[in-house]
C-alpha cells in the first residue's frame, strides 16, 4: 500500500530539486576551469573530460536505474541516488589531482542518474494526462533556470572559498535533498510496490515493445537535439559569424532562455483547454517555421536583427514540446515507468551528442549547421503528424 501522495507544491519542488541535479553539477564548475586546472595541473582541454565523463556515466546511470526502480521500488534507488552523488561530491571536495577527480566525477554522475530518472516515473505514479503535462512543464521551468544561475552560483562560491567550495555546495545540496525526501515525500512504507520480478532486459522489452511510445521517445532526443546543434555552434553563430562581442554574446544566448520560460508558462494555461498532444504538435511545427525563418533570413537578408527572433523561437520552442512530450510518453507506462523513463533520458543525451558531436564535420558555415537543425526537426515533424498506429 502506498502513502498519501505529497502536497502538489511541495511534491513539485522536490521533484525539480532533483532534476536540478544535472545542470548544476554540469554548470556551476564551469567558471573554476582556471583555478581548478592551475591548481591539479592541467589544462582546459583535459577538465572538459569531466564534463563528457559526467554526461556519458549519467546516461548509464538512468539506463540501470531506471528498471531497478520500477523492481524495487523508486525511493531506495533515488535516496541511493542522492546519496551517491553527495557522498561523491564531498570526496572531490578532498581530491588533490585529476586522476583522483574524474574516476569520483563519473562516480557523481551515476548517483545523479539514478536520482534524476525516478523523476518521470513519480510523476506517472501520481498523476496523469493534462495534469502530467502541467507538472513536466513546471519541473522544467527549473531545467530552464538551473543552467541560468548556476554559472553565477559557481563564481561567487569560487570566489568565497576556491573552486573546492562548489563541490561541497554540491555534496551538501545532495544530501540535503536526501533528507528532505527521506522525511516527507518517502516517509513510511516503499513509495511503490514493485509490480513483478522482471529482469531489466525484459523491462526493456517490455518499453521496445509500445510501439506508439516509441516516436515520443524518439522525438524528445531529435527536438533536444536541434537546440544542441545550436548550443555547441551558438559561439561561432554569434561571434564568428555575426561578429558581436562576448557581453552582446551572452544577452543574445540568454534571450532563448526567456523565450523558453514565455513557452513553458504559456503551455501551462493551454493545458486548461488543449491536450499534451494537441500542443505538443503546435510546439513541433513552431520550432520547424523558426528553422525556416532562420534559412530565409541566411538566404534573402542575413542580418543579427532578423536572425536572432527566429533562433528565439527555434529554441524557445523546447519549453513547450519537452514537457508536452514527456507526458505523452509516460502514458503509456503504468507499469515499467522508471524504464521508460530511463530509455528517454539516456536516448536524449546520446543521440543529440553524437548528432552534435558530428555536425564538427559539416563545412564550417550557419547555412550548414541550420540545415542540419532542419533535418532533426524535419524528423519531428514526421513523428509528430503521422497516424498514431498500436
Amino acid at each position: 500500500m502506498s502513502h498519501p501522495p505529497a502536497p502538489r507544491l511541495g511534491f513539485t519542488l522536490l521533484l525539480a530539486m532533483t532534476v536540478a541535479l544535472g545542470p548544476l553539477a554540469l554548470d556551476t564548475y564551469l567558471p573554476a576551469f582556471p583555478a581548478m586546472g592551475s591548481d591539479l595541473g592541467v589544462d582546459s582541454h583535459a577538465l572538459s573530460l569531466t564534463i563528457s565523463v559526467y554526461v556519458f556515466v549519467l546516461s548509464l546511470g538512468q539506463l540501470i536505474g531506471g528498471p531497478l526502480s520500477d523492481r524495487i521500488g523508486r525511493a531506495p534507488v533515488m535516496l541511493a541516488g542522492l546519496a551517491i552523488f553527495g557522498l561523491a561530491s564531498l570526496a572531490i571536495w578532498h581530491s588533490d589531482s585529476f586522476r583522483q577527480l574524474l574516476p569520483l566525477r563519473a562516480l557523481q554522475a551515476f548517483g545523479g542518474g539514478w536520482a534524476v530518472v525516478c523523476v518521470p516515473a513519480l510523476v506517472r505514479d501520481r498523476i496523469h494526462g493534462r495534469e502530467a503535462a502541467k507538472l513536466f512543464s513546471m519541473i522544467g521551468l527549473i531545467m530552464v533556470a538551473a543552467p541560468a544561475f548556476a554559472p553565477s552560483i559557481g563564481s561567487l562560491l569560487l570566489k568565497l572559498g576556491g573552486w573546492r567550495s562548489i563541490f561541497l555546495f554540491l555534496g551538501l545540496y545532495g544530501l540535503a535533498l536526501l533528507l528532505v525526501l527521506k522525511t516527507t515525500l518517502f516517509r513510511g512504507p516503499r513509495a511503490i510496490p514493485p509490480a513483478s520480478q522482471l529482469s531489466a532486459l525484459r523491462r526493456y522489452a517490455a518499453v521496445l515493445s509500445t510501439r506508439p511510445a516509441l516516436r515520443f521517445i524518439l522525438l524528445q532526443a531529435m527536438a533536444f537535439s536541434v537546440m544542441m546543434l545550436f548550443i555547441t555552434h551558438s559561439s561561432f553563430i554569434y561571434q564568428g559569424h555575426f561578429a558581436v562581442g562576448p557581453s552582446v554574446f551572452a544577452l543574445l544566448f540568454g534571450a532563448n532562455i526567456v523565450v523558453m520560460t514565455a513557452m513553458n508558462l504559456t503551455n501551462r494555461v493551454l493545458l486548461n483547454r488543449y491536450s499534451a498532444h494537441q500542443i505538443l504538435r503546435l510546439a513541433v511545427t513552431l520550432q520547424a517555421l523558426g528553422i525556416v525563418a532562420l534559412l530565409l533570413v541566411l538566404w534573402l537578408a542575413p542580418k543579427l536583427w532578423l536572425f536572432v527572433p527566429a533562433m528565439m523561437l527555434t529554441v524557445g520552442a523546447m519549453g513547450a514540446i519537452s514537457p508536452n512530450n514527456q507526458a505523452s510518453c509516460m502514458e503509456y507506462f503504468a507499469e515499467n515507468g522508471g524504464t521508460a523513463a530511463a530509455l528517454m533520458g539516456a536516448l536524449q543525451f546520446s543521440v543529440a551528442g553524437t548528432i552534435s558531436a558530428l555536425s564538427a564535420l559539416l563545412p564550417e558555415t550557419v547555412t550548414a549547421i541550420v540545415a542540419a537543425m532542419a533535418a532533426c526537426s524535419a524528423v519531428c515533424l514526421l513523428l509528430v503528424w503521422t497516424p498514431m498506429r498500436d
